[in-house]
């Protein structure tokens, strides 16, 4: 133990580890942020509450069991700096540790019991060719590496790039999304309760659609969870 322990000493001292949140060395080599920036996390409680904020936007547009969200969004926010390294820099870890946060989250919520598969939300495959990797995907696999659940990736296909959706309203956003989602493989789905897995929900309109699409598999039922919500 003592040998283990200096081990680590030396590697903190000349490859230290450090805090993804502000930059601080106080971190070891297990841990993404330091305890000042987890605490500046904006947490939400929605794994335990039906009728929370993510549900209340998605109900009576989606037929669903359950939905969360693990963070609120803000803009200039600790969480936008740390889901802008994972989306566009290429720190995948962050989002392996957050998976990892929202399935202890919901293993230990008494809501999103019966889950039967994970499906991250999809990417267009131009996009994907950019960015080499799909966040929702890395989200999912560290959800599951905690509920121990498969993670289904063939089963849907986003067909067309909606472009940029952060200027739209509600209704641009759903005309810019809708018919962007072909369901490649129900069989695999039919009678399975899925939990759908995205990154941030603003107006729901992606969700929606990917989710309708899902659906349309006979007796698939559906169940939604993302990183953040940015809600207006």
């Amino acid at each position: 133990m003592h040998l283990r322990q200096a081990t680590q000493s030396l590697l903190q001292l000349f490859f230290p580890q450090t805090c993804r949140g502000c930059g601080s060395d106080a971190v070891s080599k297990e841990q993404l942020l330091c305890i000042t920036c987890l605490q500046r996390l904006p947490v939400t409680d929605f794994y335990k509450h039906a009728g929370n904020a993510t549900e209340k936007m998605l109900t009576g547009r989606l037929p669903f069991i359950d939905a969360a969200s693990h963070f609120f969004f803000t803009q200039q926010s600790l969480i936008q700096q740390l889901m802008h390294q994972f989306k566009y820099k290429g720190i995948k870890e962050i989002g392996e540790y957050f998976g990892k946060r929202m399935g202890e989250a919901i293993r230990d919520s008494t809501r999103f019991t019966d889950i039967d598969a994970i499906i991250p939300m999809p990417l267009h495959k131009h996009k994907l060719r950019q960015r080499k990797y799909n966040q929702a995907g890395i989200l999912s696999y560290g959800i599951a590496s905690v509920i121990g659940k498969p993670v289904l990736e063939n089963i849907i296909t986003r067909i067309s790039a909606a472009g940029s959706q952060t200027l739209k309203n509600r209704i641009e956003r759903w005309e810019n999304i809708i018919g962007s989602f072909v369901l490649e493989n129900a069989d695999a789905i039919v009678g399975k309760h899925l939990l759908l897995v995205d990154d941030v929900i603003t107006t729901g309109a992606t969700l929606e659609a990917c989710g309708a699409t899902l659906l349309k598999a006979p007796g698939t039922s559906l169940s939604l969870c993302t990183l953040a919500c940015a809600m207006k």
